[in-house]
């Protein structure tokens, strides 16, 4: 369990390799979309998604708990490998990320240009997982969970710039993949006592984490095909569940049309670019503006803004890509 401390203490680590994320009221964003929410920006760190502050926080762990490692194997849709590449080569270590075939090409493409060994194998993220944790085992590497005490510790950075920065917020909407987004928000807000409710956000494509949420039990999926690949998990994290599951007040499911719709909308009212998970937050809270948000000062996480230049241009067509 972390003190506040620990976490400002990870905090002021991180800021040595980037500096805070912002987070803005958009008026335009507002005035199209009926919604005042404040927007979280993780598309402007250094990978171009949170996950980077958890690598960071994590390997800075690994090299002082594990001195003689040669490198490091994790599986991955592409944001959480872009920065363990990335955080491993800056240490010297080598880096094998395992991705599902058809992954996004685009960000297959920054992680090796981040220093990482790409490796395609399986048809989901579930499949990678086993493929690296086998790699691991063979080749003597380090294996990179998903969710890890110490990547929590990097993420909740973003949790404290929130909550810091914005008057007491009523309700936060993030989307849910391996679950360290929602994690982080929940520990923070705990730590602070505040009594703002998390929201999870999942695909109509991939609702294992939301009925899993509803269950009270993990309860895996038997597909994920969503464009938004940050969501697309079949099987929930059992530790961030248990999480989220008290903390978490509901978790909300957004179709494909409503992400592209997201995608477009934050485009054209804030000229950033977000990826289909990154949408995610703001299609839930569209959904929900005329029942549990109204009159609410409300915040939505911008995960990352990684999409393939394909599927974004669809997306800005006024289509809804589909995944077969």
């Amino acid at each position: 369990m972390f003190s506040l401390n620990d976490l400002n203490k990870a905090a002021q680590y991180i800021y040595k390799f980037m500096p805070p994320t912002p987070q803005y009221k958009w008026p335009l964003l507002y005035e199209k979309a009926g919604l005042e929410v404040w927007v979280k920006h993780e598309n402007h760190t250094p990978t171009g998604a949170f996950k980077i502050r958890g690598s960071i926080t994590f390997m800075d762990w690994l090299m002082r708990s594990h001195p003689d490692v040669k490198g490091v194997v994790t599986a991955t849709r592409g944001n959480h490998g872009q920065s363990q590449s990335m955080v491993a080569s800056a240490h010297g270590l080598k880096a094998k990320i395992i991705v599902p075939h058809g992954n996004s090409i685009e960000k297959n493409n920054a992680m090796r240009a981040f220093g990482g060994d790409v490796i395609e194998f399986g048809q989901n993220f579930d499949d990678a997982r086993l493929e690296a944790a086998r790699i691991a085992e063979f080749e003597k590497l380090f294996m990179v969970p998903p969710f890890h005490q110490e990547i929590i510790r990097g993420v909740s950075s973003y949790a404290l710039e929130l909550f810091s920065n914005t008057p007491e917020l009523d309700v936060v909407y993030v989307p849910i993949g391996c679950g360290s987004g929602i994690c982080s928000l929940i520990t923070v807000r705990d730590l602070l006592a505040l009594k703002t409710e998390i929201v999870g956000v999942v695909s109509t494509e991939a609702e294992a984490a939301k009925i899993s949420f509803e269950s009270g039990k993990l309860i895996a999926s038997s597909t994920a095909k969503t464009f938004a690949d940050g969501m697309a998990v079949t099987t929930p994290v059992k530790e961030a569940f248990e999480v989220y599951l008290k903390g978490a007040s509901r978790i909300v499911s957004v179709s494909e049309y409503e992400v592209a719709k997201a995608m477009r909308l934050i485009f054209s009212t804030t000229h950033n670019v977000a990826e289909g998970a990154g949408a995610a937050a703001l299609a839930a809270a569209i959904q929900e503006r005329e029942s549990n948000i109204k009159n609410k000062n409300v915040a939505v996480i911008l995960t990352g803004g990684n999409v393939d230049t394909s599927i974004y241009a669809t997306v800005l067509q006024g289509e809804t890509p589909v995944i077969n």
